[in-house]
Formats: structure tokens, sequence, C-alpha cells
């Protein structure tokens, strides 16, 4: 995927550099979420890449450059770039697990929908699909006479910590999210893997409504919901990032064949 756009190749942010760990025959692909970078993701990518995982936390285009950049890109580049991120894995991978934060947990989500054969687990961290908001309804429209909005990233409890974010919400970019919602809601009982879901009390990006359509829209015969007492929206780089990255290896290394 090309991020090329009229503000030219705009370098990537110190920060926000993908991350890649060659390992074992269990694959873990780790999607960021909207106006993120692969920062929120990389410590849980690398602590799975010790236990000796194949890890992939692919940068979604238009992130981590410049949010002008991102306004010049579409969900279905960000589908297609987790996406490839599978099938390189499923290349070298017997069993796949994928997980996500955010806007990720709906791309995580999207893959099971359409690729139910490739997708072994799921685990979602805060994903949105939805939001109570009534003022997205003008999003689509506004976005056609304003570039930006004020930014939804670092929400984070924990000080000191920097998911390499936009300070600026692009609006053709948060329409052309609204418009994934849709698709992933749409498509939900199709998901049949074994999911996980980690979901903040107190959330300040993302409200409770999306965990009520997962749990209630998915085909799979095990769902799991934990709430985060002591985190933010960016819970995997909160006071829990530690809670999540083990209880997620755990389940993992509860459904993934025994080498």
């Amino acid at each position: 995927m090309s991020d090329s756009s009229s503000h030219g190749d705009a370098p990537v942010r110190a920060g926000a550099e993908p991350f890649y760990a060659p390992g074992g025959r269990v694959g873990i692909l780790l999607s960021h979420g909207f106006t993120g970078s692969p920062a929120s993701m990389a410590p849980w990518g690398r602590f799975l890449a010790e236990l000796g995982h194949t890890v992939a936390v692919p940068r979604l285009p238009g992130h981590g450059t410049t949010w002008q950049q991102m306004n010049t890109t579409t969900w279905r580049d960000w589908y297609g770039e987790v996406d490839d991120a599978l099938t390189d894995l499923r290349s070298q991978c017997d069993w796949v697990a994928v997980c996500g934060l955010s806007m990720g947990g709906a791309l995580a989500l999207r893959l099971a929908e359409q690729r139910p054969e490739d997708v072994d687990a799921l685990v979602l961290v805060n994903p949105a699909i939805a939001l109570k908001r009534r003022d997205l309804l003008a999003v689509p429209l506004l976005s056609r006479v304003v570039p930006s909005l004020a930014g939804v990233g670092n929400d984070i409890k924990l000080a000191g910590q920097d998911e390499v974010a936009y300070d600026r919400t692009p609006l053709k970019a948060l329409a052309s999210q609204l418009q994934l919602w849709r698709d992933v809601r749409e498509n939900l009982d199709r998901v049949t893997a074994p999911l996980l879901m980690f979901r903040s009390v107190e959330d300040h990006v993302v409200d409770e409504i999306t965990a009520g359509l997962v749990l209630e829209g998915v085909s799979s015969s095990e769902c799991e919901l934990i709430e985060l007492r002591d985190s933010y929206h960016v819970a995997t780089l909160d006071h829990d990032a530690q809670f999540i990255m083990e209880t997620s290896a755990q389940f993992i290394a509860d459904h993934a064949p025994t080498p």
C-alpha cells in the first residue's frame, strides 16, 4: 500500500514504524487504531514475539505521517494493509490470531468475517464499530467543507505514554471509517473465531455500545469480555497493558496447536 499523496511522501514519524518479528508456526497480527500508529501495539507485539510467535504490526496507510495525508486514504486502504499482512502470516504459520485496538478491532472483525478460515482467534481492545454520538451523522457532509477537527489520540491514564497519534482528526478519513463500521456491523454473524475482548470502564473515545453489538452479533461459540478498571482508551499502553499481554498470551496458548 502506498502513502503517496498530494502532500508528498511524508516521512514516517519516529516511533510509528511497523514492527515484525519472525518466529514459530503461531502467527499474530496486531492492528492499531484510527489516527494512531504501531506505537500503540509494538510493546504487545514484542511481548508475544519473545514467546516465540511470528508477529506483525503493520502501519496502516496514512498513519504515522501527517493527518493531511491520512485524509487521502480510505478504509479500503487500511483494510488492504491488514489483509496483506494476514496473507503473509498465513504463508508462514499454521495458526493465526488477529488482535485490534479501537478501529483496529473493526479491521480484525472484518478479517474474521471475510476470511474465517484464516482467522483462528480474535483479541479486541476497546473495539469501535459504532458510537452513540449523534454528531457523527453530520461527518459525511461536514468532511466536504472542513478538513479536520480536534484529535482523539493518546487517551491514556498512565503518564508519559505516547501512541504517536495525530492531534487532528481528518474528516474525510473519519467519514470513511463510518463506512467501515457499517460494513462490519452488517456481517458480524460471519465471525466464528473464539473471541476475547477487553473494555475500559472509563474510555473517552469509544462508548459501551460496540461491546454489546459484537457480543450479540457474532456467531463465535466462545466469547469473553473482560473489563479494565485502570486504563482509558489506549489500554495497550496504559496501566492494564501487562495484564492484556499476559491474558492474551494465555488465550492464544489455550487455542493454538502445540508444537
